[in-house]
């Protein structure tokens, strides 16, 4: 958690969701190499870096959340529920969950199940 050093409340956050995910899902994420939580660090006029891992077997690539600053700053259900909607896309790796095909609505159903609904800025 070293990126989030300096953004102790959004650590914190970060900290929360992983905690109230089933143990099967924190297995899942700790057992990989690929998955990878950090900070947006884009510059305006410069760019960003994240380190995305190569594609693995399978055709199975990174697992990078990449979680904006500004949710150190937001409303605090508002930023559980999109830390938890990011990993849920992690967990699900961008594709559906049960009948729910759309990627979109497959991580907002994973993450109300593991107790955080979605909300609205």
């Amino acid at each position: 958690m070293e990126p989030f050093n300096k953004l102790k409340s959004l650590r914190d956050r970060v900290l929360a969701v992983l905690d109230a995910l089933p143990q099967d899902v924190q297995s899942d994420f700790l057992e990989d190499s690929r998955f990878r939580i950090t900070l947006d660090d884009f510059v305006p006029g410069e760019g960003r870096n994240v380190w995305l891992a190569c594609p693995g077997t399978h055709g199975n690539g990174s697992r990078c959340v990449v979680l904006k600053p500004r949710l150190a700053d937001c409303r605090e259900d508002f930023a559980l529920y999109i830390i938890a909607h990011e990993l849920a896309h992690a967990y699900l790796r961008n594709g559906g969950w049960g009948e729910i095909n759309d990627p979109e609505a497959a991580a907002d159903a994973l993450a109300a199940s593991w107790g955080f609904l979605k909300q609205t800025r």
